[in-house]
């Protein structure tokens, strides 16, 4: 594959610190903010974040570099990368099959990430309105539930959340999303220490600080393991093509080692952040800090309709939540959207709304899964074992998604990588210390691949 090849068609980052930007911005989501605290809170606090770091580092990193190595060898959208690097290694073309499941995932994912995003942008508007000021646990738990009852407001949630996103990926790499991340970041962060500074003032923030950091091993059990497992995996968006396309937007001359361990540090950190303003605020109204996946939607706005500055506090919370969703979101659908531009000579604007249709369409069978739906559920086996029993259509394909499609994504990119890749390939790509390249070598042939292996055969229920 010459280099002339190596130049990708849809641009390049300005910089360094414009990629790390991006790729924190694809791994910081929903995710991080409203899945990581409930999971930490359901699996003991400290002992499941000292587990969780510890996958980050293991498995999450190499296997991120890698993505990003292929990508930037590659400088194409996943499908045409994986084609041309798998003829220029000798393998089989049938490896561009690894860029199709990655596409796939995302365009899925999105479908009905768009959907939970609404909820979110909603959540702004109500909480800015003052609606839960002084409202009951059941009081909030009817606003919740006549929400998602109703077809027509989730259906006009999900479409706003799709345009916004979609005009962002049509203006481009440089004046669309480069652009969106340099603005959507920061503040994101800023909104984050903000929500700290009124968590500090709780007078439950360091009760809120020992649940996170103080490992109780007691009760950490294999289950917990696993979880932290997965879902320090699934945070980094690995598996999904939206690395390995932002990859391919990288400078040559850009460190991919020192970037990948940037941003796990970066979407990290969110996490532990929204831990240190959640727990604090639990603890502070007599909440369960393991809650579950209702703790943000049903349980947070209890708080924040009984403390003082409610609304702007709870108002800044859901913003926080729109912009990590929106970060992510725009990073999920670019793959197909440059694919498209790529093989079908389309502009930039058409495959956009192409795309956007298409997720939106999908994304309706997500928002009936609420109402109208709920009680229309589908079953999946695999292996002769039964994954997903009597889920809804969201249930499905969340589950098909993430417990499935990504750990798959990630093996192959492991493997691929390790094995199948010439050394002088990953070495040139890499351009890190001997040392470095060893261990990186190590874990992405080894360590990632069976933990990896682990967490799926687990969900589909070869390892109880």
């Amino acid at each position: 594959m010459s280099e002339e090849v190596r130049t990708s068609i849809h641009g390049q980052w300005s910089n360094r610190m414009v990629f790390i930007l991006a790729a924190t911005g694809s791994a910081v989501g929903l995710g991080n903010i409203w899945k990581f605290p409930y999971i930490a809170g359901e699996n003991g606090g400290g002992a499941f974040v000292i587990v969780y770091l510890i996958c980050i580092a293991v498995i999450g990193v190499p296997i991120m570099m890698a993505e990003v190595m292929l990508g930037r060898r590659g400088r194409q959208s996943p499908i045409n990368t994986m084609s041309a690097l798998a003829a220029e290694e000798g393998r089989p073309a049938s490896w561009a099959l690894l860029g199709w499941l990655g596409v796939a995932a995302g365009f899925l994912i999105l479908s009905y990430y768009s959907v939970i995003a609404g909820w979110a942008l909603s959540y702004v508007f109500r909480t800015a309105s003052g609606v839960f000021e002084g409202a009951t646990a059941d009081g909030v738990s009817s606003i919740f539930t006549n929400f998602i009852s109703n077809p027509e407001s989730l259906l006009a949630w999900h479409t706003i959340f799709m345009v916004a996103t979609m005009i962002i990926v049509s203006r481009g790499v440089k004046n669309g999303i480069e652009r969106a991340v340099s603005y959507l970041m920061p503040t994101l962060f800023v909104l984050l220490i903000i929500l700290i500074f009124y968590s500090m003032s709780t007078g439950y923030f360091f009760e809120g600080l020992d649940f996170l950091f103080t490992p109780d091993f007691s009760k950490l059990t294999a289950s917990s393991v696993l979880v932290a497992m997965g879902h320090a995996f699934f945070t980094l968006s690995l598996g999904m093509g939206a690395i390995m396309v932002y990859g391919s937007y990288l400078p040559k001359e850009t460190s991919i080692a020192k970037s990948s361990m940037m941003i796990a540090v970066a979407d990290t950190l969110v996490a532990l952040l929204a831990g240190m303003v959640i727990f604090p605020i639990a603890f502070a109204n007599n909440l369960e800090p393991g809650a579950g996946p209702g703790l943000i939607f049903q349980t947070l706005p209890i708080a924040f309709g009984q403390m003082e500055a409610g609304v702007l506090i709870g108002t800044l919370f859901f913003v926080l939540l729109v912009f990590a969703a929106w970060s992510s979101s725009i990073s999920l659908i670019e793959p197909a959207v440059a694919w498209l531009v790529e093989n079908k000579g389309i502009s930039r604007v058409a495959a956009s709304v192409w795309c956007g249709f298409a997720t939106w369409l999908v994304g309706i069978g997500s928002v009936l899964s609420f109402n109208l739906w709920a009680k229309k559920t589908w079953s999946l086996s695999l292996f002769g074992e039964t994954l997903f029993e009597n889920k809804t259509f969201f249930d499905t394909l969340d589950g098909l998604t993430a417990n499935i499609m990504l750990p798959m994504g990630g093996l192959f990119i492991a493997i691929f990588a390790g094995w199948l890749m010439k050394s002088e390939s990953s070495k040139k790509e890499l351009n890190t210390k001997e040392k470095g390249y060893n261990l990186w070598l190590l874990l992405v042939r080894v360590v990632a691949p069976i933990a990896v292996m682990v967490v799926f055969l687990n969900v589909i229920g070869v390892i109880k």
